[in-house]
């Protein structure tokens, strides 16, 4: 009778896993380069993906979770002031909240290379649902998802140089979306 019971558990677990694929961030490869824009020009820079992984099956992505290293934010143009700034309690409180995170809900079907993935993204311990299109292409180091992703900051309290919250900034307006442009590489 325990053989039976443990049989039946094995084959009722390995139904539940077949056509699935957990796959692991490379963060060493991955890549996420954000863009914040303002009335008089904007800035560039990079932050790391700290972990992540995703579930793949029958051409979806099923779920997935990715952690966002805050305190890796850096200015393309290694403007230090401007990186203390956006890590600031103006911007992302850093010190508060030192990890982001985005949570993969779901994703229609990547059958012709792109999809719209569906999800919940937590900055400053504010979540919000998100939707992205990410494009996939399958190489021989992995599989590479590649997504322009625009964020509404002030959805997460950060408010700085908004238009939306403050009157007669002029030429200081900071525009309430970034980019965040996402090169991942999955295994």
């Amino acid at each position: 009778m325990k053989t039976q019971i443990l049989v039946l558990l094995t084959i009722m677990t390995a139904n539940l896993t077949f056509g699935q694929n957990k796959l692991q961030a490379d963060v060493q490869k991955t890549r996420l380069e954000w863009l914040g824009e303002k009335v008089l020009g904007k800035h560039t820079g990079t932050i790391q993906l700290q972990s992540g992984w995703l579930v793949w099956e029958n051409n979806r992505i099923t779920s997935g979770e990715f952690l966002i290293d805050m305190k890796t934010i850096v200015d393309d143009d290694g403007l230090k002031n401007l990186e203390n700034h956006l890590k600031s309690d103006d911007f992302f409180s850093v010190e508060k909240f030192p990890v982001s995170k985005l949570v993969i809900t779901g994703s229609d079907s990547f059958e012709k290379g792109t999809a719209t993935v569906k999800g919940n993204l937590t900055i400053k311990g504010i979540t919000n649902p998100i939707e992205f299109t990410a494009a996939v292409q399958k190489k021989d180091d992995g599989t590479w998802f590649y997504s322009n992703i625009i964020v509404d900051r002030t959805r997460y309290n950060v408010r700085y140089g908004s238009g939306k919250f403050f009157e007669n900034l002029g030429d200081k307006i900071i525009y309430d979306e970034f980019k965040l442009k996402v090169t991942l590489l999955v295994r």
